[in-house]
C-alpha cells in the first residue's frame, strides 16, 4: 500500500513570498508524494502550482523568492531525509537532476542554446552517474529514442533552435529522465506535445515509474491527462489549496464549486456530436452563464478568400567537407486547400508533421519551392502581392510573450501594424489600439502597460487584438491556446468565434489538441509527414474517421475519466522522419472522394495500419 510506505516528498504548511509582492504567491500548501504514488497539481495560471513545485528544488531563490514557512523534506538516494528549506546551494546542485529532476514549461528557455542537444544530455548523465563520456554518449542515444525522437543520432548534434517546440519539450523529458530520480517533477511536460506522442511520453513515465518506484508531481492543467495518470488531485487557486482527493472521487464528486467550475471546462471529444458548426465553450463560472451555443454555419461564397494549390516547402540538409546538399527535409508536400470567408479550417497533426510551416509558407516565412497561393482569386506573384498578403493574413502564435516586443507598451505594439500598413497614425491609431482592448475584454486604460505586467491569457488577448489592427481577411492561430488552462482557453476560443462570427474573418486554426479543434471547426486537415491525408467537415472527419492515421489521433485523447483508464498502445516501428534523398520519391498517394466531399489518402502508413 502506498500508504504504507515512506514519503519521497513531504511540504508541511509552505510559504513562499516574492520581493515587492503584496501577498504571499503560495501560502499554507501540505502535500506528500510517496514512492510509485502520482500527485497531480491543477489550477488556474497564477494559482500557484508552479511556485510550489520551484520552491522543491529551491529554484525559487533565484528569482528573488523566499520561503517564508513552513518545511519541506526530500528522500535522497541513501535514504536519508534532507531539509530543503535549510540546506545550502552547493548540497542542492548535487541532489538536482539525481534526486529530484524537474521537466520544465517552456524548453527553449530552459535548454542552453550554445549547447548542442547531444552535450547538454551527455553532460547531465557523466555529472549525476560517474559515467565515461563514450557511455554518457550512448546512454543519451538510448534515452532520446525512448521518447521517440525520430532520426536521435542526428538530433544529438543539433542546436535547440533548430528543433520544433514539441521536439524541444521531448529532449527536456530525456535529461530529466536520463539519471532516473527518486522525485520527477513534472511543469506542464505534455503542452507543447501532440496526442500521439503526449500518449507515449505518459507511458514511458508509468513504466519508469514502476520501475523504480520513483514519484511523481504533475503539474498540469488538462484534466484530461490527469484522470489518465494521477493516484491523487490538489486543485489550488490564488496560492492555497481548494481540495484534495483520490482522482476518482474527486473527478465522480468534486465538493468545492471551483473544482466543478474546473471539470465543466475541459474540451471533451464528442462534445459536437451531430452538429456541423463549432459550438462555444462553457465559461468557467458554469451555471451562472448561458449555455454553449452553436455558431451558425456561414453563407459559403463560391469564391474562397485563400486558397493554396500543390505547396512545397523543402529544407536542404548540408554535410560533407564542402557542405554539400545530399538530403532534404519535406516539411510540406503538395498541400493545396480552399478557405471562404467566416470559415475554420483546421490543420492537425503530431509534431514535424507540417502544419507551423504550412501556416507561415503562405506569407514567405517558410521558403516555398512549388505551389501557388490565390487571394480572392488573384495569384500572388510579385513583391507588392506578398506585402498585402502580409496585411490581409494575420498570425497568432503559441508563446505570446515571445511574440511581444518587452520593451514595447502594448499600445505601441497594437499601433504599429496600423501605421505600417498606413490605416491610422497618431491619436487615431491610438484610439483604435484602446477599441482593440476593449473589444478583446481588456481595459483601455492598459495601453501604457509593458508585456511582461499581463498574465498568459492577457498577452493572448492582446495578441489577438494585434492581429485584428491590420484590419485582416485571415488570422492564422498556431497553437494559440495550447500552453492556457482550461478556463482561459475556453474564453480565448469563445472570443475567436465572436469575432469570427461578427467581421466574417477566416481563420487557420493550427493545433494538436483533437478535443478543441472538434469545438472549433468548420473543415479540418489532418496531416501526416507534410502530406494531408484526410480532410472534410468536421463531423465527417470526428464522426467517421477513416484514415488510419486520423484513427491513431482520436483514439490517443485522453479521456476526462478516471474509471475509462486504460494503458497506451506503443507505436511499433521508427518514429516519423521527413528526411529523404536528394530526388527521392516521396511516395505521396492522391486524395480519393469517399462522398460528400470527404478525402482520403489510401497508402498504407505502417506503424499506424
Amino acid at each position: 500500500m502506498l500508504a504504507d510506505t515512506p514519503a519521497v516528498l513531504e511540504i508541511r504548511d509552505l510559504s513562499v513570498c516574492f520581493a515587492g509582492a503584496s501577498r504571499n504567491a503560495v501560502e499554507n500548501i501540505s502535500l506528500t508524494v510517496r514512492p510509485g504514488e502520482t500527485l497531480a497539481v491543477v489550477g488556474e495560471s497564477g494559482s500557484g502550482k508552479s511556485v510550489t513545485a520551484l520552491a522543491t528544488m529551491r529554484l525559487t531563490d533565484f528569482d528573488n523568492g523566499k520561503i517564508t514557512g513552513g518545511s519541506i523534506r526530500l528522500r535522497q538516494r541513501d535514504g536519508s531525509m534532507l531539509n530543503v528549506r535549510d540546506a545550502d546551494q552547493a548540497t542542492m546542485r548535487k541532489v538536482r537532476g539525481a534526486d529530484v529532476a524537474m521537466i520544465f514549461q517552456e524548453p527553449m528557455t530552459s535548454l542552453n542554446p550554445v549547447m548542442r542537444v547531444g552535450d547538454q544530455l551527455t553532460e547531465a548523465i557523466c555529472l549525476h552517474q560517474s559515467k565515461s563520456r563514450n557511455d554518457a554518449r550512448a546512454e543519451a542515444l538510448r534515452t532520446m529514442e525512448l521518447v521517440r525522437i525520430p532520426g536521435a543520432r542526428e538530433m544529438l548534434t543539433r542546436y535547440p533552435h533548430e528543433l520544433s517546440g514539441g521536439m524541444r519539450q521531448r529532449v527536456m523529458i530525456s535529461i530529466a529522465l536520463s539519471c532516473r530520480p527518486g522525485l520527477l517533477i513534472a511543469d506542464e511536460p505534455t503542452t507543447a506535445l501532440d496526442v500521439t506522442i503526449q500518449a507515449q511520453i505518459l507511458e514511458l513515465m508509468r513504466e519508469i515509474q514502476r520501475e523504480m518506484g520513483m514519484g511523481i508531481l504533475f503539474i498540469t492543467h488538462d484534466l484530461g491527462v490527469v484522470a489518465e495518470l494521477a493516484d491523487r488531485v490538489l486543485v489550488m487557486r490564488q496560492g492555497r489549496m481548494v481540495e484534495t482527493s483520490e482522482v476518482a472521487p474527486l473527478f465522480a464528486h468534486p465538493t468545492q464549486p471551483y473544482t466543478r467550475a474546473l471539470l465543466s471546462a475541459i474540451p471533451r471529444l464528442g462534445a459536437t456530436k451531430g452538429t456541423d458548426a463549432p459550438m462555444r465553450f462553457d465559461l468557467l463560472e458554469g451555471a451562472e452563464n448561458p449555455p454553449p451555443t452553436v455558431q451558425p454555419r456561414p453563407a459559403r461564397a463560391d469564391q474562397p478568400v485563400l486558397s493554396a494549390r500543390g505547396l512545397e516547402v523543402r529544407f536542404p540538409l548540408r554535410s560533407g567537407l564542402f557542405g554539400r546538399v545530399k538530403r532534404e527535409v519535406r516539411a510540406v508536400e503538395n498541400v493545396s486547400f480552399e478557405l471562404h470567408a467566416g470559415e475554420t479550417l483546421s490543420l492537425v497533426g503530431e509534431s514535424g508533421s507540417g502544419k507551423t510551416t504550412t501556416g507561415r509558407s503562405l506569407l514567405s516565412l517558410a521558403p516555398r519551392k512549388g505551389g501557388e497561393i490565390l487571394l480572392n482569386g488573384h495569384r500572388i506573384t510579385d513583391r507588392a502581392g506578398t506585402a498585402l498578403l502580409r496585411r490581409k493574413i494575420q498570425f497568432i502564435f503559441q508563446d505570446p510573450y515571445a511574440s511581444l516586443d518587452p520593451r514595447m507598451t502594448v499600445g505601441n505594439s497594437l499601433m504599429e501594424p496600423m501605421e505600417v500598413h498606413a490605416l491610422a497614425s497618431g491619436a487615431q491609431a491610438r484610439a483604435k489600439a484602446g477599441d482593440l482592448l476593449e473589444r478583446v475584454g481588456l481595459q483601455r486604460d492598459m495601453l501604457d502597460r509593458f508585456p511582461h505586467q499581463f498574465s498568459g491569457g492577457q498577452r493572448q488577448r492582446i495578441c489577438i487584438a494585434r492581429a485584428l489592427a491590420a484590419e485582416p481577411s485571415i488570422i492564422i492561430a498556431d497553437e494559440s491556446v495550447s500552453a492556457l488552462d482550461v478556463s482561459v482557453q475556453a474564453q480565448v476560443i469563445n472570443l475567436l468565434l465572436d469575432l469570427q462570427r461578427e467581421t466574417g474573418i477566416a481563420m487557420l486554426f493550427i493545433s494538436h489538441d483533437m478535443a478543441v479543434v472538434e469545438r472549433v471547426s468548420h473543415r479540418v486537415a489532418v496531416m501526416y509527414m507534410g502530406q494531408i491525408v484526410e480532410t472534410g467537415t468536421r463531423r465527417q472527419v470526428f464522426e467517421n474517421p477513416t484514415h488510419a492515421y486520423t484513427q491513431r489521433l482520436m483514439a490517443a485523447v485522453p479521456i476526462a475519466d478516471p474509471t475509462r483508464r486504460r494503458p497506451f498502445a506503443a507505436i511499433s516501428g521508427e518514429p516519423m522522419n521527413a528526411v529523404f534523398p536528394v530526388g527521392a520519391a516521396s511516395g505521396q498517394e492522391p486524395l480519393h472522394d469517399i462522398g460528400d466531399g470527404h478525402l482520403v489518402a489510401r497508402h498504407r502508413i505502417g506503424q499506424f495500419a
